[in-house]
């Protein structure tokens, strides 16, 4: 070995060892690894950022973008929805869970994926009387198995794409990872379901131990077009018991009725008045496309309201609920030009006992004309208010489900004395958006899988697109992206050439297949992938695909053997993270909610990593041969 490969050498067993160790952040240790090979001469200062530019680290950063379009318009809800139907029994539900998860894996960032299912998977357990952490881990294992399906599913398959083109083979398709992904993923989630889920140990729960606000009391008003007009209360309540909600009174012709009953059918216009939890409050609204009440405002109800009366007498007394009218003019107007230019956020408010809102209602505030902010819920200790939202008279220690532009916000929380909550991921579903939120996703997809375009800018227009059609809101846009992650695919990238550049990749790979492989190509590949399944399981899986896509293609070269092969041994291995709760985020997003201990994962992810073997290695043999 001469002097830069054994530099190269000594700073990637630190830079490993650092991952492995896990005290620094793993953004900070891949930059100190690219500043140290820029120090040490084997990365051309003038290149050291060249990575920011790099395609697979745009089409991350775009694809958590797009991601966060279909979590925040409620088109998962949706599609969870019609996949998980509640009658289904114990394997029916846990198979439909595992295979929506890696579906939506192949085509949205993973993590995004599983966020948007555990409450789901949460709720199926407590169905079925099982403990949540014997769902939440195979979910967490289907939606980590999705993203091997396609290019976009998860970063280490675009970086895998990146090296193979940088190796002079061009890019891989959209789906040339699907054959042996997809066969991978269908063989995991099979014996999860069937078998697997008995091996996750039945630990104490931890899901739902955060901030409990109790159960809201919000109003709903019924469109037109919705499906709910013409059914009975008691169908209604039935169609929407997932969520927990329940029907305390209906308000028609302005008049309420508590504890309506239950053969009551329901009108266009009408008023139901709901208790729900917040966090089930989205799924609510989504079963029939119904609106809150005060968001009705900003729409048709503004133009015909409800109770009839003179557009001016309404917006004389500022009332919230049944108009949301024209502006009273002056401050008031401009009020709500800005709730309507500025992005809309919803926050839980806590009303203190020296709040200046104490003793007032909505209408007495004039918070939509005042201010431009929309009371939607109020959550109460004991029973449900009786009084109409908008008449309401907020007492101390109220919680307010609060919508409206975040400085707005902040502005009545200084104003009135209240206490924000800690924040949530609070969002309330809507279809059209939701549905022009997946338009944009399969047009990017589309695009790629066509071959009209290459990924990066396929899905930089599917960004700009959810921009312009407010999908994702602008301000929201650097939000949704996980910086850490850019930074480590950015600068780890310029180290992985660094290690190409010097030779060192080769020579590694040459000591692997001597000690390991004794120069047998399919010994190797299975090598390959082990070595990396194993590295997956203790550092970040990007990182991973970074380090062993040189160490692959020297192997491949030096065996002779095509390297599509070694490629995709590499991203079946970086994407079986499945030994330990900080190989992947999906797996540390379930620690808490599932009970589990760092010791409780291999007991299924060993043999789920034994059978990725068993399957992968064969089908690589057969769709991409040596």
């Amino acid at each position: 070995m001469d002097a830069t490969q054994i530099t190269i050498s000594a700073i990637l067993i630190a830079t490993m060892a650092l991952f492995l160790w896990g005290r620094f952040r793993h953004d900070a240790v891949a930059l100190a690894s690219l500043m140290a090979c820029v120090v040490a001469g084997l990365v051309p200062a003038a290149d050291a950022f060249a990575g920011f530019g790099h395609p697979a680290v745009i089409t991350v950063a775009c694809v958590l973008v797009l991601s966060r379009g279909l979590q925040s318009t409620g088109a998962v809800d949706w599609l969870a929805r019609a996949v998980l139907p509640r009658e289904a029994g114990r394997l029916t539900s846990m198979a439909a869970l595992m295979g929506l998860g890696a579906v939506l894996s192949g085509f949205m960032n993973n993590v995004g994926a599983m966020a948007l299912l555990m409450p789901v998977a949460v709720q199926v357990a407590g169905r079925h009387g099982l403990p949540a952490g014997r769902l939440l881990m195979p979910l967490s294992f289907g939606t980590i198995l999705g993203g091997m399906t396609t290019l976009v599913g998860t970063p280490p398959n675009l970086i895998v794409s990146g090296f193979r083109a940088e190796a002079g083979g061009g890019h891989f398709a959209m789906f040339d990872f699907s054959p042996v992904g997809a066969a991978v993923a269908l063989a995991g989630v099979l014996f999860v379901s069937l078998i697997g889920w008995r091996l996750v140990p039945a630990r104490k729960s931890a899901a739902g131990q955060s901030f409990d606000t109790g159960a809201y009391l919000t109003e709903v008003r019924v469109p037109e077009k919705s499906r709910a007009v013409g059914l009975t209360l008691r169908a209604f309540e039935q169609a929407i018991e997932g969520s927990d909600a329940q029907v305390v009174a209906l308000v028609r012709n302005e008049v309420r009725m508590n504890a309506p009953h239950g053969g009551r059918s329901l009108r266009a216009g009408d008023v139901v008045a709901l208790e729900a939890d917040v966090d089930g409050l989205a799924e609510a609204l989504s079963v029939f496309d119904i609106r809150l009440e005060a968001e009705e405002g900003s729409g048709a109800a503004a133009e015909k309201p409800a109770d009839g009366r003179p557009e001016a007498e309404r917006a004389a007394d500022g009332d919230e609920a049944a108009g949301r009218g024209a502006p009273a003019g002056g401050d008031n107007g401009a009020a709500e030009d800005r709730a309507r230019d500025e992005e809309l956020v919803l926050r839980e408010l806590a009303v203190l006992p020296g709040s200046t809102i104490v003793g007032r209602s909505a209408r007495d505030l004039h918070l939509r004309t005042r201010y431009g902010l929309n009371l939607l819920a109020v959550s109460r200790a004991g029973r449900p208010p009786r009084a109409r939202l908008r008449s309401l008279r907020i007492r101390s220690g109220d919680l307010l489900l609060m919508q409206g532009p975040q400085e707005v916000l902040a502005d009545f929380i200084s104003e009135t004395g209240c206490v924000p909550l800690g924040e949530r991921d609070l969002r309330i579903p809507d279809r059209r958006k939701a549905m022009v939120a997946g338009a944009i996703m399969l047009g990017a997809v589309g695009l790629v899988a066509l071959g009209l375009l290459p990924a990066a800018p396929a899905f930089v227009l599917g960004v700009l697109a959810s921009m312009l059609m407010r999908t994702v809101p602008p301000r929201q846009v650097y939000d949704a992206i996980d910086w850490p992650v850019i930074v480590l695919l950015a600068a780890l990238l310029p180290v992985a050439g660094a290690m190409q550049a010097t030779g060192a990749a080769d020579l590694l790979a040459t000591g692997v297949v001597g000690a390991l492989a004794q120069g047998d190509a399919v010994a190797a590949l299975v090598v390959v992938m082990v070595i990396t399944m194993f590295l997956s399981d203790v550092m970040n899986n990007a990182a991973t695909a970074a380090v062993m896509c040189p160490i692959a293609i020297g192997v491949a070269n030096s065996l002779g053997a095509d390297l599509d092969a070694f490629l995709m041994a590499v991203a079946v291995g970086a994407s079986c993270a499945f030994l330990t709760p900080i190989g992947h985020q999906n797996n540390t997003l379930i620690l808490g909610p599932g009970g589990f201990r760092f010791g409780d994962y291999w007991r299924l992810g060993l043999p789920l990593e034994a059978l990725v073997v068993a399957v992968s290695a064969p089908l690589l043999l057969i769709v991409w041969p040596l």
